[in-house]
């Protein structure tokens, strides 16, 4: 199974921030969209950069009090993991893995196309083995 197969169940929309924004408007809008990280684009389809809450939490141990007037740019990880569409749901999760990374943007042609987060991966593997689970006890079921 691919990327693609996610996105088709969850949809293509992204939440972007630009990372002149401050990290109060940031909260706001992770807290308003129910997400946990947001893209940093400065136009809304290229990837700038990723801000997590983990970013914000970790912002406190450098900024204290002051965090919430600092921009997303303070905070943000600039060097961003992407997959693509075509790539498989394991190779994904591996990499969530490997890198401990819990949201991964869909990049198609250089251009953002989706967000896969590690709830994703998970929800469709479950998924994926329920199916599996259905199957085997059917042929069970049959060969009797």
């Amino acid at each position: 199974m691919k990327v693609a197969d996610i996105l088709e169940v969850k949809g293509r929309d992204v939440m972007t921030v630009r990372s002149s924004d401050t990290v109060r408007n940031l909260a706001q809008l992770l807290k308003t969209n129910d997400v946990g990280a947001m893209i940093v684009s400065e136009n809304g389809s290229s990837v700038d950069g990723i801000v997590s809450e983990r970013d914000i939490a970790f912002g406190f141990a450098t900024h204290g009090i002051h965090l919430t007037d600092q921009l997303v740019k303070d905070i943000m990880s600039k060097v961003v993991v992407t997959c693509s569409s075509d790539d498989t749901i394991a190779s994904v999760a591996n990499i969530m893995t490997e890198k401990r990374i819990r949201h991964i943007p869909v990049e198609e042609g250089g251009t953002l196309a989706g967000v896969i987060s590690v709830g994703d991966v998970v929800k469709y593997r479950l998924d994926e083995m329920q199916l599996e689970a259905n199957v085997l006890r059917d042929y069970a079921i049959a060969a009797r």
